[in-house]
């Protein structure tokens, strides 16, 4: 059964291995939901994170392979379940959209997102959640007129600890 899976690579900050990961997935044919790449708390380790749509002895094999790469020091999937994820978005809305009427101020509201910047032409939107809710706002927000719209990827925090624990004693990190 195809499910949604959340990656989590640990690396070196290496020149081109985000192409090499990118690289490794694509190969199989497998569309790359959301990527992001960042710090992590480690000293000198970078996170990246992936989210994937596949069954899951296909999930298994990815991340075998990417274990194998030289500067990816440890390679993890989870499902939606053993997560907290969040993504950001920011929409630009024509500031007229709020003239005559609270229906943008009640969809702020509703969406729990807050304004970030009020210029003369547009308002800066932000949200922060899942998926869902961001396409939810988008889709609304469509009604009363938007200029620009762009997300981010998934980032994700382990629930259990149980197998990064390990991989930190393996790498003395803990």
């Amino acid at each position: 059964m195809i499910k949604k899976f959340t990656i989590t690579i640990f690396t070196e900050n290496k020149s081109g291995l985000l192409s090499r990961v990118v690289g490794i997935v694509t190969r199989r044919h497998i569309n790359i939901e959301s990527i992001s790449a960042s710090k992590s708390a480690l000293a000198d380790v970078h996170k990246i994170t992936l989210v994937i749509e596949v069954v899951e002895d296909l999930v298994k094999k990815v991340v075998a392979q990417l274990d194998k790469q030289v500067d990816i020091l440890k390679a993890f999937y989870y499902e939606d379940e053993d997560v907290v994820y969040q993504e950001i978005a920011l929409f630009k809305v024509p500031t007229e959209a709020f003239f005559g009427g609270n229906v943008v101020e009640k969809l702020i509201r509703k969406y729990d997102a807050r304004i970030l910047s009020i210029e003369k032409e547009y308002i800066v939107i932000e949200k922060t959640g899942h998926e869902s809710d961001t396409e939810a706002l988008l889709e609304e927000l469509r009604i009363v007129g938007i200029y620009e719209f762009v997300r981010s990827g998934r980032i994700a925090i382990v629930k259990q600890m149980e197998k990064l624990n390990t991989f930190l004693k393996t790498r003395n990190l803990n």
